[in-house]
């Protein structure tokens, strides 16, 4: 694992509910259930987290700390963040997303994590905010070169435009209220 963008946006939260305090994987899992707090933004299988477990594990990011009774089942065992994995997930934090169509999944995920672990989310916003204003300004004067006869193109590139607009506005008020 070279870099941040290696790591699928489940075994980031699988990540960053064991970097907020110690726990067990059925714990992520029902964090990250449909019905959990975070599945309300990311919702991550039981089966998958386990997986992302033992990758993180694998990759020296979250280290096993220990076993517990299970409730009903095997025993359970404990992880916590490594600090590896501690300094990636705060970089991650801090980096803005790279496509507009990420910011339902990827951004509220990190503004989430974000206002759990007490993280300043003003530098990912900011960078966020010049992420989108690059993004406008480029599809702006794709908008304006595309011929009228190019219907199509002009319909995807508008809608685009107008996502990354409303996008913008959503981090303005977040800048604005943070």
């Amino acid at each position: 694992m070279g870099t941040r963008d290696d790591l699928s946006p489940g075994e980031w939260a699988v990540l960053a509910l064991v970097a907020e305090s110690e726990t067990h994987g059925w714990a992520v899992a029902r964090a990250l259930s449909p019905d959990g707090e975070i599945g309300k933004v990311w919702t991550f299988p039981r089966a998958l987290v386990y997986r992302a477990l033992d990758t993180l594990v694998a990759a020296g990011l979250i280290e096993e700390r220990g076993s517990e009774a299970g409730g009903r089942g095997p025993r359970r065992t404990i992880v916590g963040s490594s600090e590896a994995g501690a300094r990636r997930l705060g970089a991650w934090l801090g980096e803005p997303v790279g496509h507009v169509r990420d910011a339902r999944s990827l951004l509220l995920l990190k503004l989430v994590f974000c206002g759990r672990s007490g993280v300043d989310p003003q530098p990912l916003l900011q960078g966020q905010q010049a992420a989108l204003a690059a993004t406008e300004a480029v599809l702006e004067l794709r908008l304006a070169a595309t011929p009228a006869d190019a219907a199509t193109d002009r319909l995807l590139i508008a809608f685009r435009l107008e996502t990354t607009r409303a996008v913008a506005r959503f981090v303005a008020a977040q800048l604005a209220g943070a």
